[in-house]
């Protein structure tokens, strides 16, 4: 298969990209520069321009574009930046696989789609949730239009991916190795996650699965609570986490973010992938923690 890869520079996008070439697959990627190597196209999103002949023969394309939205406070002009930077390339592509009849459209969305659920399960089926990043993720899908119904289009409403390097672990694990880890306000919330191994075996696993179609939540299996989580990760680097941050101090440092990103969350079921028989390598929160901590 051909695949081109857009958004290829991102925490997932780095892995993906080897991951796919391992399998025997053919990748591409897209470059918001001048293109310096044979498997590089260039395109400009907001000037809604592609490389000429970027997607011949491209038999899917993967969509990972998004700048970060945990990395900084939200003031006005970052929440645009969060939602232009999903839905200009978004609308780009849709549009180009349709004018091209490519098969294929493989989308990032996020679990943030539902909300905060507390403890109610929600699977691909529940509805659009409340909040700043619920909007985002609804006009985020909403942008893969263009590509239906021509195209198989996949929308992956990923959780939080734990990656050795980067993300949510990259940002955690400087705090837990100096014993200042603790849970986040009452600690009840859910917290979606997912390995890094599983997020991108999961892509390709929809790549290679046509019969799926829709949203599918990239989530693992076991769901966690926030105290739950540090719990385990406490476990995982060997340290303590006697030290709760009240919501309080959540709102001062992250502001507005606090609540979406640390304090709610869904409780959210991979009911997609594990009807179609995905093979998690890391099914459970310790298994996954232990892989992201000793690499």
């Amino acid at each position: 298969m051909r695949v081109m890869i857009a958004g290829s520079s991102g925490l997932i996008g780095t892995s993906l990209v080897p991951h796919l070439r391992h399998t025997g697959h053919e990748v591409l990627r897209l470059v918001r520069r001048a293109p310096r190597a044979p498997d590089e196209r260039g395109w400009d999103p907001p000037a809604g321009w592609l490389q000429s002949g970027a997607l011949d023969g491209v038999d899917a394309v993967v969509n990972l574009c998004g700048v970060g939205i945990g990395d900084r406070r939200w003031s006005g002009a970052r929440k645009q930046a969060i939602r232009d930077s999903r839905v200009e390339p978004t609308e780009v592509l849709a549009a180009a696989v349709a004018a091209h009849g490519i098969p294929t459209m493989v989308n990032a969305s996020g679990i943030s789609y539902y909300g905060d659920t507390g403890d109610r399960e929600v699977d691909e089926t529940a509805p659009l949730g409340a909040g700043f990043l619920a909007e985002v993720c609804r006009d985020w899908e909403a942008a893969t239009a263009a590509a239906q119904p021509a195209s198989r289009v996949v929308r992956l409403r990923s959780g939080a991916v734990l990656s050795p390097s980067g993300g949510l672990l990259g940002r955690l694990r400087p705090l837990f190795s100096l014993a200042l880890g603790g849970r986040l306000g009452s600690g009840r919330q859910y917290l979606p996650w997912i390995s890094l191994d599983d997020e991108v075996g999961a892509i390709a696993f929809l790549l290679e699965h046509p019969e799926v179609t829709g949203p599918v939540n990239l989530v693992a299996p076991e769901q966690v609570t926030n105290a739950r989580f540090t719990e385990e990760l406490g476990r995982a680097v060997n340290r303590p986490t006697p030290f709760p941050v009240p919501a309080v101090a959540l709102r001062a440092v992250l502001g507005e973010a606090a609540d979406e990103l640390a304090l709610t969350g869904p409780r959210a079921a991979p009911a997609v992938l594990q009807r179609h028989g995905f093979p998690y390598r890391h099914a459970t929160l310790a298994e996954a923690l232990s892989a992201a901590t000793t690499r």
